[in-house]
């Protein structure tokens, strides 16, 4: 007993299957976690090694190139790039796609066992993959309470944020990491006075020395006594203040006496508490604050999480932050955007089902009958979510973009087994055979119809690449809810058919009637048979007519293709900026500098002059913060109306153009998150031996693009001024060789006077802070004050620097960055929204790099395009071969249908008129959003139309061989009658389909973005090939039909004989 058969004589079990896979969908819906996009992973390794105040000539020389020597030749290495900060070095790998990265993991941690000496005071390096916390979901900031009664400087509290706060908000379900910016770290300080120094004979060598090894604890072993066993160990970690002032730094025993006398750190030094200055200024709203964000941990619900998020930071807020007399609030909640993305994709799926349903009810005149096919979208769809759930898929605006898209793709099949039934219900039918039949006689039809749809993604599931992973949660969606359609329309609607359709459904003569619209379809029906019965007739006719339509239909969509962009950044209502002070400038400077910006901001902030602006004036912002560290600031802004999100980008660079030698550049937070990186970038690597070669060459590259591309944002990274100051001290050997003293025991004074050297880590407390060894004065407020720094020999005497050196003012570079293990710098070019990064990257290919080489480049210097236009080139080359197989697949899959390549080839000339539909669409869609181009998801649209648009073609030409096959009706004839009878179905399919997308593409709002230019493609493309599939595949079918149809007849004949 076949499905068909079971369905319709058991419905009972039909609708209780029915019911129970609606609730374990339901069930499902609840689990799946939800999330803005999808999680995207990288095949990225990130080393970072610290090495606190060093500068980067030192880290690339000990550490960056040490550890590069030894990655270098890492199978499936495909790219390395490093860069050497002060105090810092960081390394990122690449791997090709496909890499195992686990195993990767562990090959890199076994290459950097083998790095050996690095600095004393270097920590072990730390691994990371890319994809591990790199969605901050939620920022926040504290501030002091202005009626508080203690005042301190607010990065005192960073302790509090450490212990107290960060450690609350870990403890929330689906929080990854909490970060904390602008405190200042508690330490243990040895505050060693020369005087007293030279008056034992102690050095800073010998000090440090000391205390290293008196912090020390071993284990030695254990002792068995009895039925016990003892472990012993060596304690000497420091634990407290008392304990490294009671630490001998000498002792001399007096052989004639027998006493001896000891020298302790108390003796020497003043040993205390206190905090190491802020890496970070942050200001919120004119307000010190400090500030710390939260990330989400893969495989969370971010929605559930924000909740305990705010219960956490509710509780924090009204306890111990008010008890230190600090505001502690939330700045940033990625739910408050997430909220309105997936509201406005339900709305639409709403909607979108309501229309579909009209148009069913439109055709058929019957509540019954639409109740019948209306149920295949709640049925389909919340069972999507099942599968789902198993595939370990999440819910983010693009899945639902899916999930809406497939509203009305999922009505196809029913439509068409419905319609066959009332066919057959119109012969004089039972309404039994009429529902066995209607679904057996299409069910061929219908399933490959399905197969083309779904196996259309097949390329796109295996796509690696960042593009392909986004695109696997829209065409999981899309498949999984179309498959469940076809078992829907073989099983539940026959099954329905039979038990509600027993008085007949909608005839043509007696049903409602709606007059201008029963009389147009009347008359699009009788002018589609007259036109095709014209061009049937006359071979020459069909075939001049097919050519002339497809070559149009090709000049249109080259036509009006538009520029190639890589991926939306969507609408959130964040600005991001980063802005570039001259080098040399310290935190002081930049935090002044940044708050200049802030007060040309100040008259919009809707705190200071109220949250109205008119349409004519800059945006009113609802928070602006920055936060200032070395050698450039992070700017951030939020305003009061979303929509007006863009006009803050414009608003904040006019802020910063009046600051000498300062550079900014600004963007809307991308809705894809930190994994993917700015999505509206060019990257040029220059390359070379020399970093001042290298600094003219990105200079003039960067003058010649800011030329050629009006309005770009162009920065670079390291900054091209390769001069930041220096103070250089240069040891002359005599003069330390006559007072007995090394180079490093120079160093080492030169570093405790002015900065202090970290003798350690250790343990108060429970709590891990650093020990640190320092002079009695900090902060050097004079660049001669350097040669005047004492330096405590072992005789006793105090030597000033400049006895010992000499003292030098230059300068060194910022920083150093590598590139496959070349010294580079990489301009990062942001073209103006006005043009498409594709243009862009033309551009710079065409006319900017080609012009820097004809004005002449140093020797030895290079360039790449990387980043974002490399992506882009590759993804679009990928797309492009992805098209090409997908047709491949669907024309395969439809041979296997009908035995026979000529059918497939005659049905794949209705994909050329969707191509020029969807060309069409995004075309009209771009009049009244001129920004929206043919980015990476809106060329999924093509692909998704592949699938879709052979649908109306399989149908007349299945119909066609069924009448000419079965029925005995001549090849013109067969074609006609399948013509007339397709007709209907064929626009309920199309339009339920198109109004069921339509609401995407209508309504805008939060995350719109992602799927409108794919909603307009897919539209587009079915509204065109529906009426021109009718216009050119019966003239060809009706060419080929005879030919193919004789073949086939003598080979059934052959095959006894043989």
């Amino acid at each position: 007993m076949d499905i068909i058969q079971l369905a319709i004589k058991r419905p009972m079990a039909i609708i209780a299957a029915v019911i129970i896979i609606m609730l374990f969908g339901v069930s499902a819906l609840f689990s799946i976690p939800i999330q803005l996009s999808p999680d995207v992973a990288k095949p990225v390794i990130t080393i970072r090694t610290h090495w606190p105040g060093a500068a980067p000539a030192e880290v690339e020389r000990e550490i960056v190139n040490e550890q590069e020597e030894e990655l270098a030749g890492l199978p499936g290495l495909s790219r390395i790039t490093s860069r050497a900060e002060t105090a810092r070095g960081r390394i990122e790998l690449e791997f090709e796609i496909g890499t195992d990265m686990d195993k990767a993991m562990l090959l890199v941690s076994n290459r950097l066992d083998r790095v050996r000496g690095y600095p004393d005071e270097a920590s072990e390096p730390r691994l990371r993959r890319s994809g591990e916390d790199d969605d901050r979901i939620a920022w926040f900031h504290m501030t002091q309470d202005p009626n508080a009664k203690t005042k301190k400087e607010i990065h005192h509290f960073g302790d509090f944020a450490e212990n107290v706060i960060r450690d609350r908000l870990e403890r929330v379900p689906g929080v990854g990491t909490v970060g904390v910016r602008g405190g200042g770290k508690k330490e243990m300080r040895v505050i060693i006075h020369p005087e007293k120094m030279a008056q034992y004979g102690l050095t800073v060598p010998e000090i440090l020395q000391t205390l290293r090894r008196a912090n020390v604890s071993v284990t030695a072993g254990d002792v068995e006594e009895g039925k016990r066993r003892y472990v012993v160990r060596t304690e000497g970690e420091f634990r407290g203040v008392e304990r490294v002032k009671s630490v001998v730094l000498r002792a001399d025993r007096d052989s004639a006496s027998g006493r001896t006398s000891r020298v302790l750190v108390s003796n020497v030094a003043d040993v205390e508490f206190g905090y190491s200055k802020p890496v970070h200024r942050i200001r919120t709203n004119g307000q010190p604050a400090m500030a710390m964000f939260a990330t989400r941990e893969a495989g969370s619900n971010i929605v559930e999480t924000m909740k305990g998020v705010r219960k956490a930071v509710k509780e924090i807020a009204e306890g111990p932050a008010k008890q230190e007399g600090l505001i502690f609030r939330q700045l940033y909640d990625e739910t408050v955007y997430i909220d309105s993305a997936i509201n406005l994709v339900v709305q639409n799926i709403w909607i979108g089902g309501a229309f579909a349903v009209a148009i069913l009810l439109l055709f058929l005149r019957s509540g019954r009958a639409t109740l019948v096919i209306g149920i295949a979208i709640p049925v389909s769809v919340v069972s999507a979510f099942v599968a789902m759930s198993l595939l370990g898929r999440s819910i983010n605006v693009v899945s639902l973009a899916g999930i809406a898209f497939a509203v009305g793709m999922v009505v196809d099949a029913a439509i068409v087994v419905l319609e066959n039934i009332y066919r057959l219900r119109q012969r004089g039918e039972s309404v039994s055979v009429s529902a066995l039949l209607g679904a057996r006689q299409v069910w061929g039809a219908i399933m490959v119809s399905v197969l083309t749809t779904v196996a259309v993604f097949v390329p796109l599931l295996l796509m690696e690449r960042t593009a392909g992973q986004i695109f696997r949660d829209i065409a999981v969606a899309i498949s999984v809810a179309v498959t469940l359609s076809l078992i829907v329309s073989v099983t539940v609607i026959p099954a329905l058919a039979k038990r509600l359709l027993v008085r007949g459904i909608f005839d043509a003569e007696g049903g409602y009637k709606i007059p201008y619209v029963d009389a147009f379809g009347r008359w699009f029906v009788e002018s589609v048979v007259r036109l095709t019965k014209l061009i049937v007739s006359d071979r020459r006719k069909a075939l001049g007519f097919v050519a002339c339509v497809t070559c149009v239909s090709g000049l249109l969509t080259w036509a009006l293709l538009p520029p190639l962009e890589y991926l939306p950044e969507g609408n959130q209502n964040l600005v991001i900026g980063y802005v570039y002070s001259p080098a040399g400038y310290n935190l002081k400077s930049i935090t002044e500098m940044a708050t200049r910006m802030e007060d040309k901001i100040r008259p919009q902030w809707a705190s200071e002059t109220g949250p109205y602006a008119a349409p004519d004036e800059p945006p009113k912002l609802k928070y602006f913060f920055f936060l200032a560290f070395r050698q450039r600031t992070i700017i951030g802004a939020r305003g009061v109306d979303p929509k007006r999100a863009k006009d803050m980008v414009k608003l904040l660079r006019e802020a910063v153009k009046n600051e000498p030698a300062t550079k900014g550049t600004f963007r809307q937070s991308s809705i894809f998150g930190r994994r993917v990186g700015g999505t509206r970038s060019i990257n040029i690597d220059v390359m070379g031996p020399v970093l001042e070669d290298i600094s003219q060459a990105a200079q003039r590259i960067s003058e010649i693009a800011e030329e050629y591309l009006p309005n770009a944002q162009v920065r670079a990274r390291p900054r091209i001024e390769v001069g930041e100051p220096e103070i250089r001290v240069i040891p002359d050997s005599v003069w330390l060789a006559d007072n007995g003293l090394s180079t490093r025991d120079l160093a080492l004074s030169v570093d405790a006077f002015n900065d202090g050297v970290r003798v350690a880590e250790i343990n108060v407390g429970g709590e891990i802070i650093d020990l640190m060894l320092m002079g009695p004065v900090t902060d050097i407020g004079a660049t001669q004050a350097i040669q005047n720094l004492p330096v405590v020999t072992g005789s006793g005497k105090i030597v000033p620097v400049s006895s010992l050196a000499k003292v030098q003012v230059t300068t060194g570079p910022t920083a150093i960055w590598h590139r496959e293990r070349n010294r580079a710098i990489t301009l990062r070019i942001r073209p103006d929204s006005s043009i498409a990064l594709g243009d862009a990257i033309d551009i710079v290919k065409q006319k900017v790099l080609p012009q820097a080489i004809k004005e002449g480049l140093p020797p030895g210097i290079r360039f790449q395009l990387a980043g974002t236009a490399k992506e882009l080139d590759a993804t679009a080359a990928e797309m492009k071969w992805d098209l090409l197989l997908a047709l491949a697949i669907v024309f395969l899959v439809m041979a296997v249908l009908f035995e026979s390549f000529v059918y497939p080839l005659v049905i794949v000339f209705s994909v050329p008129l969707a191509t020029a539909g969807g060309v069409l669409g995004l075309t009209l869609l771009r009049q009244f959003d001129p920004e929206q181009r043919l980015d990476m998801l809106t060329m999924l649209g093509f692909v998704i139309l592949i699938g879709i648009v052979v649908n109306n073609a399989i149908l007349i030409v299945h119909q066609a061989l069924r009448h000419f096959r079965e029925e005995g009706m001549g090849h013109q004839e067969a074609v006609m009658e399948a013509t007339r009878n397709r007709i209907r179905p064929i626009f309920m399919s199309t339009l339920t389909s198109v109004f069921g997308m339509l609401p995407l593409v209508l309504f805008p709002g939060a995350g719109s973005e992602i799927y409108r230019g794919l909603g307009s493609v897919v539209v587009g493309g079915l509204s065109l090939s529906a009426i021109m599939t009718l216009a050119i595949v019966p003239p060809l079918l009706s060419i080929v039909i005879g030919t193919v149809e004789k073949s086939r007849e003598k080979r059934a004949i052959s095959k006894p004989l043989a």
